[in-house]
């Protein structure tokens, strides 16, 4: 079997009842297999050889009807548009129309914070996106300076990201210098309990670069039980990725 007038490649994609699925390579697996991947709202056909590849495919073909199942549980996209109320750390934003540049606003008066921004369809996005991005990356640096400090480490420097696969990334400094933590900015749609808890587990890996024992007790020792965090994470994490899309 070939795809387009050529032989299946690691990474080739098509289209089964109306979803992406792609073909992917894995020298452990055993078997040929199927899944899907809640974050990039795709599904992966699994070989485990090159020469397998096109089993693969036909199976994603004949379980076209799994296939459409799968997909339709995913949670639905939603645009983001003018009178939409999100949450942001687990507090109510109110999206909002207006000119001129892009703007929060806190909350007052008994009213939730606001984000008014002009535009419209994708541009108007970008636009509330762009100010929750800068929330995001204000609370993530307090919340590691925070941690690092607790750990006794150097405080690192804080970016953002829209990883697919995960949501924080640590890469600590040389010789106990300050090294750089990573966080997916749409962590900023979770409850702020959660968010927090991805703060404290990247600032662990500062001391441990490893899920270990000793890791998890430095976690434990700032967030106390993390398994609801991380259950709230595998439950919901889908939603958060199709935030806005």
């Amino acid at each position: 079997m070939s795809l387009f007038g050529r032989a299946l490649s690691d990474g080739d994609r098509l289209e089964v009842a109306g979803a992406t699925v792609t073909l992917k390579v894995n020298r452990r697996a055993r078997r040929v297999s199927l899944r899907l991947d809640r974050t990039r709202r795709q599904i992966v056909a699994t070989a485990p050889s090159l020469r397998r590849l096109p089993e693969a495919a036909a199976f994603a073909r004949e379980r076209a009807t799994w296939i459409a199942e799968r997909i339709a549980e995913l949670p639905a996209t939603a645009p983001l548009s003018p009178g939409m109320v999100i949450e942001v750390f687990g507090e109510p934003v109110r999206l909002e129309t207006a000119t001129g540049r892009a703007r929060w606003h806190e909350a007052s008066g008994g009213e939730p914070h606001r984000i008014a921004a002009m535009g419209d369809g994708e541009g108007y996005a970008r636009a509330v996106i762009l100010l929750i991005r800068k929330r995001a990356l204000a609370v993530f640096t307090e919340r590691t300076a925070h941690y690092a400090a607790r750990l006794g480490a150097p405080v690192p420097r804080v970016s953002l990201q829209d990883a697919k696969s995960r949501w924080g990334s640590c890469r600590p400094g040389p010789g106990g210098t300050a090294g750089h933590i990573r966080y997916s900015w749409r962590l900023a749609l979770a409850p702020f309990e959660v968010a927090d808890y991805v703060a404290a587990h990247e600032c662990a890996h500062l001391l441990e670069l490893n899920h270990g024992p000793r890791f998890w007790a430095h976690v434990k020792a700032l967030v106390g039980d993390e398994r609801r965090h991380r259950a709230w994470l595998r439950a919901e994490g889908a939603r958060l990725h199709a935030f806005g899309r």
